[in-house]
């Protein structure tokens, strides 16, 4: 039978999905808020479709559904328009995938966590992120898997253009930790889900060396035979609030999960290889 997704909200993770899954025979179909964009994913194989859309139709002949929506004030803006359609297709559906985020469980003070750890965001992003898991946990048996997602990096999605621009701050605050992951590593992840669906699990997506972020500045600067930035303590940084709600979370996250149940080898354990990895293509292209 010929699989079919669905990708609520194709951005960024969306795209790398589809570019694994289409030169496989997927039929991908992608909806977007704005439809500048629909040219750009239709190159890449997939169909367009306007957001927001007629959830019930939409779903018509799919098997599969990815969504990467954020949440919002008013909650899960899938679920605003479309949880009657999602409820009436769950037994058609093989696999129901939701994009979110490590920041539920909120600060830990550089101690790690799992997907048992409960969830105690502090700010309102991460607790939009709880509702709007929650909101979809009650929709009556539908194939759900949440994967909640570090910091994600990739092909121009990096530090060396802000290096190489001067716009680079090594920040530093006390005990500051980051996990991360590569995004070519969330599509390994979500493809290996899609292939042996567990409805109902939770899986923590990241890579097995969270540092601080000032690290991972200093260590590209390395690669591009520049001084890294000078150091900036948080204190006395100039942030956006946006920027500044990132630094109040600390904490390690183990992503035991996706090895022993979904067998996932990491493309990219470790940011130095992944760093490398992409200066590589950059440099070759």
């Amino acid at each position: 039978m010929r699989k079919t997704l669905l990708s609520l909200g194709h951005g960024y993770t969306a795209r790398a999905v589809a570019r694994q899954l289409v030169p496989k025979g997927w039929t991908v179909i992608g909806t977007l808020r704005d439809f500048g964009q629909a040219a750009l994913i239709e190159s890449e194989g997939v169909i367009a479709r306007q957001w927001p859309l007629d959830l019930t139709k939409a779903l018509e002949g799919v098997t599969h559904v990815l969504s990467s929506i954020r949440p919002d004030n008013n909650g899960d803006p899938v679920l605003q328009i479309g949880r009657r359609a999602l409820i009436d297709a769950a037994p058609y559906l093989e696999w129901v995938g939701y994009l979110s985020t490590t920041g539920v469980y909120g600060d830990m003070d550089g101690g790690w966590v799992d997907e048992e750890t409960p969830t105690s965001p502090g700010g309102a992003r991460g607790k939009m992120r709880v509702k709007a898991e929650e909101e979809w946990q009650q929709l009556p048996k539908l194939p759900l898997h949440i994967f909640r997602l570090a910091g994600i990096y990739g092909p121009g999605r990096g530090p060396f253009a802000k290096l190489r621009a001067g716009t680079a701050r090594r920040i530093i605050k006390r005990n500051q930790i980051f996990s991360r992951t590569h995004v070519d590593d969330i599509v390994n992840v979500l493809e290996a889900s899609m292939a042996a669906p567990r409805p109902g699990r939770v899986y923590n997506v990241c890579d097995d060396t969270p540092a601080p972020p000032q690290d991972i500045l200093a260590y590209a600067a390395g690669l591009l035979g520049i001084e890294p930035p000078p150091e900036v303590p948080f204190e006395q940084a100039e942030m956006s609030p946006m920027a500044r709600s990132f630094y109040g979370d600390s904490k390690k996250v183990r992503n035991d999960r996706i090895k022993y149940e979904l067998g996932v080898v990491l493309k990219y354990p470790d940011y130095r290889d992944a760093l490398r990895s992409m200066l590589d293509k950059e440099q070759a292209s």
